[in-house]
């Protein structure tokens, strides 16, 4: 039986492989966003509302 084959090690793919999933849905509703009119800083501000993140100003 041959031994596995990773792309990067077997640590690293699992979190790259995360890494990428993430990247790509905030590429996507970023541009679903800009398609409604919205600027990226207004997404951006949306989003950590939602995930309790508050701006301290």
């Amino acid at each position: 039986m041959a031994p596995p084959v990773y792309i990067i090690s077997r640590i690293a793919d699992p979190i790259f492989a995360v890494f990428i999933g993430v990247s790509a849905a905030a590429l996507r509703i970023n541009r679903e966003e800009k398609d409604k009119g919205k600027t990226t800083r207004e997404t951006i501000e949306t989003a950590r509302r939602r995930l309790g993140f508050f701006k301290s100003s």
